[in-house]
């Protein structure tokens, strides 16, 4: 397996674990190069947070709806550092818990709580579905949301009579380096990146965005649709590369691991350097 990458570029939109993923191509002889797409902030500063965990706090709570495994454990930080933290998991215990993911689950798990449900697909509309099924009249839902605020199911949920109750930990801004993304775009453009490996849908939309604002956009994305292996790490990753018509590849799990297998396995074919 390694040097299977020598010759290959591979660009790392990733904010978090870059460094790592970035490692895991470079030992199979990659030359990666880095570009954040985007910054995580989170809110527990702001008093956002603390908020809505409030709000949950308020009256008994039906179902619970847990999206990411760093937004929920991000969640349960918080509320541990404010005093509160005893007071929501037991809040959280008396209602049903559905995960979208394996990685929640694990999180929720680790918080000592116990899901009724998990996803399969790893789709927030599986979960919807899901919820959709039962009599919703009345109940109360906890939406924790990570960056997207998730309007539509907000709205589904409310139109089927559920009172919803978001809770953001996080939200997405531009990266912290914009010049190191401008600078991996540029690379794109100039035909000298070989593959971009997806681990998030936020580090996908900014990049396009990006690229669009700066007057890239069309020919960012005539490059990327003609010469670059776009390889996402699940199918909410993917989904706005194939909301913009571009083609990918998903991995058989959505795992890390499994993402730098799949490029290293499929880029050589694919180019045949």
């Amino acid at each position: 397996m390694q040097g299977v990458l020598s010759g290959f570029t591979v660009g790392v939109t990733a904010e978090r674990k870059a460094a790592e993923i970035g490692a895991l191509f470079a030992r199979r002889g990659a030359r990666v190069l880095f570009g954040a797409a985007m910054h995580t902030v989170p809110l527990p500063e702001d008093g956002e947070l603390a908020a809505a965990t409030e709000e949950v706090l308020a009256a008994p709570v039906d179902h619970v709806v847990a999206v990411t495994g760093v937004g929920f454990r991000g969640w349960i930080e918080s509320a541990q550092a404010n005093g509160v933290g005893d007071r929501l998991l037991a809040q959280l215990r008396s209602a049903e818990i559905l995960a979208r993911g394996a990685k929640v689950r694990g999180a929720v798990r680790g918080a000592g709580l116990v899901e009724s449900w998990t996803s399969p697909s790893e789709e927030s509309a599986e979960v919807l579905e899901r919820l959709l099924a039962r009599d919703l009249s009345g109940k109360r839902v906890v939406l924790q949301v990570h960056g997207d605020p998730m309007l539509q199911f907000r709205e589904a949920l409310r139109a089927a009579g559920a009172e919803v109750v978001p809770v953001t930990v996080y939200r997405w801004t531009d990266p912290v380096d914009l010049p190191a993304l401008d600078r991996l775009i540029d690379a794109v453009v100039r035909g000298e990146v070989d593959a971009l490996p997806f681990t998030s849908a936020p580090a996908a939309t900014n990049l396009l965005a990006r690229a669009d604002r700066t007057g890239r956009g069309e020919l960012f994305r005539e490059t990327l649709r003609n010469k670059v292996f776009i390889a996402c790490v699940g199918p909410v990753t993917a989904a706005p590369i194939a909301a913009a018509g571009l083609p990918y590849a998903l991995p058989d799990r959505a795992r890390t691991a499994s993402l730098v297998r799949l490029v290293a396995d499929e880029l050589p074919k694919r180019t045949g350097k």
